[in-house]
């Protein structure tokens, strides 16, 4: 695949260098242009040694390649990284001073703008309907990472890890449903991992919950262009870059994050084990154990049920009609009912749109990285099942999202 690689002059473009490497590992052919700016903090030496390729970035060098124009035509793919707020601006506008400028303006293929700059700047009205100008146009521009910035601030406009920009770049051209990144706007809540119950400072009631399958769909959220916050309870696994994280330990710290957030969700992903119970008291002191003692008797309460309070808070909002609230069912069967029969009747129970249904056991899904899942919808359509390595049930899950969002008519 031929490959245009635009730098912008942000110091986030010492990054770059391994996106490229990612772009020449996968055998792509990259074109980098980097702007004049660009060059005071990566030289184009760089970026010939990486890419194999000569570099320039004025539309004077070899003419009679006619390349301002030749460059946009040929490529299968552009991508901008660091997209900085000048860069945004004048690709909203049109501009074309530069070889770069004019490549957008030449590009047949998608497009996509990894931008990176200072916090103020990425949340400025101006930048804003810069993206929205983009976006509206059919370019995919990725939400910036949350994190240290230059200096002491910290907050949004990190340049997303090369990873993260590379998965979404092959999103764009891998022929899937994503392919226009569906979410783009959206604000996508998941949250994930086990969450503890504690019985005194030292032990807890927990699950077996690694949170694999919750990053993975933060993961195939961001892919396909939404803003991703994850409420992370217990995780074996790391947070994705380019997700805010807010932690999380109890089901009542869970509620509580999750009702906040409601607020300005799209979609709110329940995919964490929550306890459905906790104990009733927690000990200030390590609970001992003495031969001179009974044995200790722990009462269990019931905890909140966060899903149903979800739906409930959304259908009792006007301006929360279109919001989507996904729920996750970990079931086994038993001499009552199978694993689908136990699903449904949750499904009519807690009311949310959709809700994948996992059938658990000792050596099935807890921390492993495959899954096989069936997503039952409220509004009766066929149960659909899904089925790989957790990143492609998270994929098949995240395209049913998309099509609920943009094919079905918000709620009454």
């Amino acid at each position: 695949m031929r490959i245009v690689l635009g730098v912008g002059g942000g110091i986030a473009a010492y990054k770059v260098a391994s996106l490229l490497r990612l772009f020449t590992e996968a055998g792509h052919d990259v074109t980098v242009i980097p702007t004049e700016a660009s060059t005071r903090f990566v030289g184009t030496a760089t970026w010939e040694a990486l890419s194999g390729n000569p570099v320039s970035n004025s539309v004077f060098d070899d003419v009679h390649l006619v390349n301002h124009v030749r460059l946009g035509h040929e490529a299968d793919l552009v991508v901008v990284a660091p997209a900085t707020a000048d860069l945004l601006a004048k690709a909203a506008t049109g501009q074309a001073g530069d070889l770069l400028t004019n490549t957008l303006l030449m590009a047949h293929g998608p497009v996509l703008f990894a931008p990176a700059m200072h916090t103020e700047m990425w949340q400025h009205a101006a930048t804003r309907a810069n993206v929205e100008t983009l976006r509206g146009r059919g370019a995919a521009v990725l939400e910036p990472a949350s994190g240290r910035l230059t200096g002491a601030d910290s907050g949004p406009g990190r340049l997303p890890e090369p990873q993260a920009i590379f998965d979404a770049a092959m999103a764009l051209v891998q022929g899937r449903s994503d392919y226009q990144l569906p979410l783009a706007g959206r604000t996508v809540t998941i949250s994930v991992g086990g969450t503890r119950e504690p019985l005194d400072p030292v032990r807890f009631l927990g699950n077996r919950s690694s949170g694999k399958q919750g990053v993975a769909l933060a993961v195939a959220a961001r892919n396909a262009g939404a803003t991703v916050r994850l409420l992370a309870a217990h995780m074996e696994v790391p947070a994705p870059a380019g997700v805010e994280v807010q932690r999380v330990e109890t089901a009542l710290e869970l509620r509580e994050a999750a009702l906040a957030a409601a607020a300005d969700s799209d979609v709110i992903i329940m995919s964490a084990a929550v306890a459905d119970f906790r104990p009733a008291e927690v000990s200030d002191t390590k609970i001992k154990k003495r031969d001179d003692t009974a044995d200790p008797v722990i009462t269990l309460v019931r905890n909140p049920d966060i899903l149903q309070e979800l739906v409930e808070k959304r259908n009792a909002s006007r301006a929360g009609s279109g919001q989507l609230v996904v729920g996750f069912a970990a079931e086994t069967g038993d001499s009552q009912g199978d694993v689908l029969a136990y699903a449904q009747a949750k499904l009519q129970r807690k009311g949310c749109d959709l809700l994948v249904v996992n059938h658990v056991g000792m050596d099935k899904v807890f921390g492993q990285d495959s899954n096989a899942v069936v997503i039952l919808s409220r509004a009766g359509s066929e149960p659909q099942e899904a089925s790989g390595t957790k990143t492609e049930v998270s994929e098949a899950i995240i395209r049913r999202i998309s099509f609920e969002l943009n094919h079905v008519s918000p709620r009454a």
